[in-house]
C-alpha cells in the first residue's frame, strides 16, 4: 500500500482549482440566510447586510471578469475595480454591525 506524503498532499491542494468550492459554499450560506429570515432573534437590518454579502460576491465576479477582459489582469491588480468590489463588502458589513448595535440599544436592561 502506498501512502502520500504530507508534501504530496500539500502540493495537490495547492494545484487544485478552487472555483467549484466557491459555488459549493453558496449552499450553506443560502441555508444560513433562510434560517436568519425565519429567526426572530436577528435584527432585520443585519439580515439585509447578510443578504448584501451575496451582492458583494456577485460584483466581485463581475469586476474580476472586467479586469481580465479590459486589462488582462487579476482583480487585485486593478485598484479601481478591486476597491469598487470591496465597497460592497463594506456596505454589507456596516449594515450587519449597525443592525446589531441598534438591537443592543433597544434592549431593556433590568437590574435587580
Amino acid at each position: 500500500m502506498i501512502f502520500a506524503t504530507s508534501t504530496e498532499i500539500l502540493n495537490s491542494l495547492i494545484e487544485m482549482d478552487p472555483g467549484p468550492l466557491y459555488g459549493l459554499s453558496l449552499i450553506p450560506y443560502l441555508g444560513f440566510l433562510w434560517w436568519a429570515q425565519q429567526s426572530k432573534s436577528l435584527p432585520r437590518l443585519s439580515i439585509w447586510g447578510f443578504r448584501l454579502t451575496l451582492l458583494f460576491v456577485f460584483m466581485t465576479i463581475i469586476f474580476s471578469i472586467l479586469a481580465d477582459q479590459i486589462y488582462g489582469l487579476e482583480l487585485v491588480e486593478v485598484d479601481a475595480f478591486h476597491g469598487a468590489a470591496e465597497a460592497f463588502l463594506v456596505l454589507s458589513d456596516a449594515l450587519v454591525v449597525l443592525g446589531f448595535i441598534r438591537a443592543g440599544q433597544q434592549q431593556v436592561v433590568k437590574n435587580s
